[in-house]
């Protein structure tokens, strides 16, 4: 790992400290502007809770992102590395551009369903426009399948599945938020390791503005992710499961592109379950019910919190063998 370990905990701490920062703002602009989820059916709390958490993660995401970017390239900041980083971030300016306006095209998607409750049709096709501009022009899946067009589908096909396995997970206080943390750590430390300095920049970014936000999420919730921020927290992952070659000169194994599955296998099984179970029932898939693995931990005895903790160890068990491969 030859690039700077501090930046890294910078680029972490940084957005951990924005998320802090940002939160209580969001939060009160959210019950100003009566963004909040209000108390009904399935639901345990009392009380309206604002739906600030998709944006103040994004806020923790984008502001160091685009700060840290500027003082760089102003000269304003120097360190070692400077001019690595400088040449990065313009060498994938436009590709850099796509993923951050996707996703905060994708947080608006997910704050007009909060707000309004978009019909499955419009939110499907939301979904898919954003991912189709980042297969366009930013990073493509290939599987070693010799099509254009193979690849499109595939990579529109993941970024909409991944971010409806994070939705699906946003069914406990801090289960879809702490799953997102272990997935950006994961796909942080891979993509440092392996000497992709700009994706474990964007990987650490985002687990530090999620850890930010999960104290106000787990085991009490203060505020929601809502469907900003679990769509949010779907997008960036699927993203960062793409951006980094798994598949190279140093470790030229083939089932190394299977680590994506391996890291995000909790919320991708939970999903697969969900659609089996929904479908054979006669139901749409994407109405809601209480058959995840968490509410199955819960009816089996455990609390809310101990399925959460549950299933968050089993994601970081199965996601650590991403480095086996």
């Amino acid at each position: 790992m030859s690039f700077p370990l501090n930046f890294y905990l910078a680029a972490f701490a940084g957005s951990l400290a924005t998320v802090l920062l940002a939160l209580p703002l969001w939060r009160a602009w959210c019950r100003r502007t009566g963004h909040v989820d209000d108390p009904g059916h399935r639901k345990i709390h009392d009380a309206p809770i604002a739906l600030a958490g998709g944006l103040a993660v994004l806020t923790g995401v984008l502001a160091p992102l685009l700060v840290g970017a500027l003082l760089l390239k102003l000269g304003i900041v120097s360190i070692a590395s400077t001019a690595l980083i400088v040449h990065g971030v313009d060498r994938r300016a436009l590709e850099l551009g796509v993923i951050a306006l996707g996703a905060v095209a994708i947080t608006v998607l997910g704050w007009l369903d909060d707000r309004v409750e978009l019909s499955p049709p419009v939110k499907f096709t939301g979904q898919f426009l954003v991912a189709l501009a980042v297969a366009l022009v930013a990073k493509r899946i290939t599987l070693f399948v010799p099509s254009e067009f193979f690849s499109y589908a595939i990579t529109v096909l993941w970024i909409v599945t991944v971010i409806n396995a994070f939705n699906f997970m946003d069914n406990m206080n801090g289960l879809c938020t702490g799953l997102g943390v272990i997935g950006a750590l994961l796909f942080g430390l891979i993509a440092a390791r392996d000497g992709e300095y700009l994706v474990a920049l964007i990987a650490f970014l985002t687990a530090g503005a999620l850890l930010g936000f999960l104290p106000c999420n787990f085991p009490k919730a203060t505020a929601f992710l809502g469907d900003a921020g679990s769509h949010l927290v779907g997008y960036l992952l699927a993203v960062l499961a793409m951006l980094p070659h798994f598949y190279t000169k140093t470790n030229p194994h083939p089932l190394a592109v299977l680590s994506p599955l391996l890291v995000l296998a909790v919320p991708l099984m939970d999903l697969a379950c969900m659609v089996v179970i929904r479908t054979r029932a006669g139901r749409p898939f994407w109405i809601g019910d209480t058959n995840h693995l968490s509410h199955r931990l819960v009816r089996s005895g455990l609390t809310r919190a101990q399925a959460v903790l549950a299933i968050w160890l089993l994601a970081a068990v199965i996601g650590a063998l991403a480095f086996a491969l």
